[in-house]
């Protein structure tokens, strides 16, 4: 088909169509309880030979583009990833992506090998395939739990980086190579090492690039951002690293560095990011075929994903957790909060496009597993986290509170809301003791705004605004959280706060 046009026009109204209904089905995902990827995926099943008839078979071309989505996917997770929130619990994230893998992959291979009748390759391939977890459909249904930041942080450096050792592995399998156990991990650490020492590379050196660059219009500054991190993955695809490990973490540094425009930028990263997924959800959709789904793949996908849910995962997770020890309700709610999405599917057309024998029942079986998984996971997270007690009341907050970039001063601005419970109520604001460089700049009362005095007396409803250097920011948070919790006491209770 030649593209002119009348052509290009019909695309256009049709991918705008296609585009509006799936960003207005994240609203209904959302209140449902499910990640938006299977509304996405039914659009695409919908769109394909099952229902307008739109043909889409080339496996190759959906692996291709479906690395390109979740290169972008992964450089937002990066640009969004707060490094002092991932810091305490990397080393349970790295566990969890290196041998939780491992683990996860020996179970079902041997599973799938002796119950499920199938060879020893299409085992692995599917342990691999159906291990890793996808960023996009935990948090899609975390927003509706309140959990310990603990928690959350947990899953998020997972999703972020257990992708990069599974494409190794898929590939690897896919392309039959026989290089023996000790070989084929000694591969998969040069792979994954490579990667990693690239994406420091591109992040600190982009990092560096961006300060000096005076840039004619801000517009240009996410999407510089973005490119660097792009950067870092076809850098180290191109000496066969891993490309994967690479831009999450040169995203990882670049989001966490002192950048002009970074508010913008990860706005920018958040927006691409639910453009990829849209697109590769529905593209997969497309991929696949209803009428050569029958009740044998029905009832495979079945079994593996029970098998997953009962003893591959938490299993995984609890060998995982000796590098990191954690109680056991927050390791038992992370591992039911382990969801498939995008990136089992993309992942497996690897083996398709590499022709693997079977390759296409495997496809099918990963499908189902991960339709049947987010609709036996997704709704039930909050139940899990409310009977295991790893969810944050309800009740209002001591403090609320909110933040604002202000790029051309390196600072943050707070908006504080003092809430019914706090015991900030009374205190006079030179009482707060914040860090030097830290001020109250604004009271907004009962819809009025007064410039405060050291003297002036805080109330419940307040909300002020406080202006704080970028570099105390936490340590000024912490006051303010601090004296909503012990009232004036706070300033001899926290003494390093002041």
């Amino acid at each position: 088909m030649t593209l002119d046009v009348q052509t290009l026009n019909h695309g256009l109204l049709a991918g705008s169509c296609v585009l509006l209904v799936a960003i207005l089905a994240v609203r209904a995902s959302v209140r449902a309880g499910l990640p938006s990827l299977l509304l996405y995926l039914l659009i695409g099943v919908g769109l394909g030979e099952a229902g307008l008839g739109v043909e889409f078979s080339d496996a190759a071309v959906a692996n291709a583009l479906g690395f390109a989505a979740l290169v972008v996917i992964l450089a937002e997770g990066g640009l969004t990833t707060s490094w002092p929130e991932m810091r305490p619990v990397l080393r349970m994230g790295l566990s969890l992506a290196t041998v939780g893998i491992a683990v996860s992959v020996g179970v079902v291979a041997v599973v799938a090998h002796f119950l499920l009748g199938m060879s020893w390759e299409l085992s692995v391939l599917l342990g691999a395939l159906t291990s890793p977890t996808d960023a996009a459909a935990v948090f899609s249904v975390l927003r509706r739990v309140p959990l310990p930041r603990r928690i959350s942080a947990t899953l998020e450096a997972e999703s972020g980086l257990n992708d990069a050792p599974t494409v190794v592995l898929v590939t690897l399998v896919s392309a039959g190579g026989h290089h023996g156990v000790l070989g084929f991990l000694g591969e998969v650490v040069l792979e994954l090492g490579l990667g990693i020492a690239i994406g420091v590379a591109a992040g600190y050196g982009g990092a560096w690039l961006m300060r000096r660059a005076a840039l004619p219009a801000s517009g240009l500054y996410p999407l510089a951002v973005l490119t660097l991190s792009l950067f870092g993955y076809a850098a180290a695809a191109s000496v066969h690293g891993s490309g994967f490990a690479a831009v999450y973490v040169a995203a990882l540094i670049l989001g966490n560095s002192e950048l002009p425009h970074r508010a913008a930028t990860r706005s920018f990263a958040e927006g691409m990011a639910w453009l990829a997924q849209i697109g590769l959800f529905v593209m997969l959709g497309l991929l696949a075929s209803p009428g050569r789904i029958g009740w044998e793949v029905v009832g495979l996908a079945v079994v593996a994903a029970v098998v997953i849910a009962v003893l591959a995962r938490p299993l995984s997770v609890l060998v995982s957790s000796l590098a990191q020890p954690m109680p056991l309700p927050e390791l038992a709610f992370i591992s039911w909060a382990g969801l498939r999405g995008a990136v089992p599917i993309v992942l497996a057309t690897i083996p398709l496009a590499e022709g693997v024998h079977q390759a296409t029942r495997l496809f099918d079986i990963v499908f189902v597993l991960v339709v049947f998984d987010t609709l036996l996971t997704g709704p039930t997270l909050p139940w899990a986290a409310k009977v295991l007690r790893v969810a944050r009341r309800g009740e209002p907050r001591d403090l609320d509170v909110e933040a604002a970039p202000l790029e051309r001063i390196a600072a943050d601005l707070l908006m504080v809301t003092i809430s019914p419970r706090s015991r900030m109520h009374g205190v006079e604001v030179g009482e707060l003791r914040l860090p030097k460089g830290a001020s109250v700049s604004l009271v907004v009362r009962d819809g009025s705004t007064l410039v405060p005095q050291p003297r002036t007396v805080l109330r419940h409803g307040d909300e002020l605004l406080v202006v704080t250097p970028r570099k105390l920011r936490e340590q000024t948070e912490s006051r303010l959280r601090a004296v909503s919790v012990g009232g004036r006491l706070a300033q001899w209770l926290t003494p390093k706060s002041r």
